[in-house]
């Protein structure tokens, strides 16, 4: 191996250690996975009248959520908020007395 070869090949590894370096860091932002326990409890949260709305959006943007769980939530707002809209459409449309 010639002297420039070797310098090529030490280049490559050095390369090859800040490209890992960069993964390391963008791994280190990335959230815990949220449990199979942590989505029945908040199934079963879901299910109390009352505490489930005000839950849904504690989750939602509470600052301490995981990031996968305030999207679902997030995501349940949007859907619940595009059910009210229709359901109104239609109480002003078909009139009151169907609902």
């Amino acid at each position: 191996m010639e002297y420039n070869d070797y310098e090529e090949y030490r280049e490559g590894f050095k390369h090859r250690d800040s490209d890992q370096r960069n993964l390391n860091q963008r791994n280190s932002n990335l959230a815990e996975v949220v449990s199979v326990g942590e989505w029945i409890i908040a199934a079963l949260i879901m299910m109390i009248p009352i505490v489930n709305f005000i839950m849904i959006f504690v989750w939602a943007f509470g600052s301490k959520s995981n990031p996968s769980k305030a999207n679902y939530f997030k995501a349940t707002l949007l859907m619940f908020a595009i059910w009210l809209a229709i359901m109104v459409f239609c109480a002003i449309i078909l009139g009151f007395s169907y609902f």
